[in-house]
């Protein structure tokens, strides 16, 4: 499998759920606005300190 870099996971940030690069932005997030029909350039403009492979990692981890 491979290493997910981008997720990170610290207790006193959002419980310690799992997060895009320590950011207040949870894999859940992105993942229920994927699931929600929006495409990664609606969330990319929603959040721009995010990046494309923060929206793929987060991808390949919930699966």
């Amino acid at each position: 499998m491979k290493e997910l870099s981008r997720i990170t996971f610290n207790p006193e940030v959002m419980g310690g759920k799992p997060c895009i690069r320590g950011l207040r932005v949870t894999v859940g997030t992105i993942v229920g606005l994927m699931a929600s029909g929006r495409t990664p350039e609606e969330i990319l403009a929603a959040y721009p300190y995010l990046e494309l492979l923060d929206i793929y990692e987060a991808l390949s981890y919930a699966k």
